[in-house]
């Protein structure tokens, strides 16, 4: 067995359901064994900005920055239709209504963050930290608005905050095509051989998790904190699609066409790299 290979992912419930399989060898992993390092998407794009993880979940648009260094997986993404970032505030605002005024976003480059600036760039004064802070913090007035992500979409509404925009549906009005939340990422010095491996396994991986959806229950429900169970089927049940699997040619003109959008406006520096090992 060759050393293993650390794999870094977050404690949500798409990520944990779908790499269960693969930490624990259910599938065939080609020979290669993971070291796994669960962290929050944010601390995740930093460590992969540094080079620290040989596989890792990231943003799309930390990938923007880190293009040189990883090439992007065709398995494991967060990649769909009515999943996107929400801005919600504790008033039913228009977002114009937020220029000048502060935001809390869940990370400097989550692409959650990406899609706002996108969206207004003159939307500028953010306070970063942690995603499942933010409706706490909107709720107590230490910020005007919060950009909110994962299971927050399922849950704001108990908060009695008011959706302002769905940069989701935003992004697909716009496009017509899915939105790319995040994706996974190997390390380009691994070599195709071992990147194709990976990339196998975890194909494998998501189909093993959608054929045997109880199976990581446990191993779900311990990283899940205090959500319900029946905010982590609904968590899986967006983030865990037919794109998980195999993004294929409309999930990477999406990926595509957000990066270009990225580079265009100067938010992510220009790279001739291809996408792919």
């Amino acid at each position: 067995m060759n050393t293993p290979l650390t794999l870094g992912f977050s404690p949500c419930p798409n990520d944990t359901f779908m790499f269960y399989p693969l930490v624990h060898s259910l599938v065939d992993t080609g020979g290669l064994s993971y070291r796994e390092r669960l962290e929050d998407v944010e601390t995740l794009n930093q460590l992969a900005l540094k080079g620290t993880l040989d596989v890792s979940k990231v943003s799309y648009h930390a990938l923007g920055h880190i293009r040189d260094e990883y090439a992007l997986l065709r398995a494991g993404s967060a990649l769909g239709r009515g999943c996107g970032p929400l801005l919600v505030a504790s008033a039913n605002l228009d977002p114009s209504d937020l220029r000048g005024r502060t935001i809390a976003v869940p990370g400097r480059y989550t692409t959650a963050l990406l899609l706002l600036r996108l969206f207004d760039p003159s939307l500028t004064n953010f306070i970063v930290m942690p995603f499942n802070e933010i409706m706490d913090t909107v709720l107590k007035g230490n910020a005007d608005a919060g950009l909110i992500i994962h299971e927050s979409r399922f849950t704001y509404q108990g908060y009695g905050l008011h959706k302002l925009l769905d940069l989701g549906e935003w992004w697909e009005a716009q496009t017509g095509l899915p939105i790319p939340l995040g994706g996974i990422v190997a390390r380009r010095s691994l070599g195709a051989e071992t990147i194709a491996a990976v990339e196998r396994a975890l194909q494998s991986g998501v189909e093993y998790a959608r054929s045997h959806p109880d199976q990581a229950a446990h191993y779900i429900g311990e990283h899940a904190q205090e959500m319900s169970a029946q905010v982590c089927a609904a968590h899986i049940d967006l983030y865990v699609n037919d794109f998980s699997r195999d993004l294929g040619q409309e999930g990477i003109q999406a990926i595509t066409h957000l990066l270009q959008r990225a580079e265009q406006a100067g938010i992510i520096p220009r790279s001739d790299m291809p996408l792919f090992a």
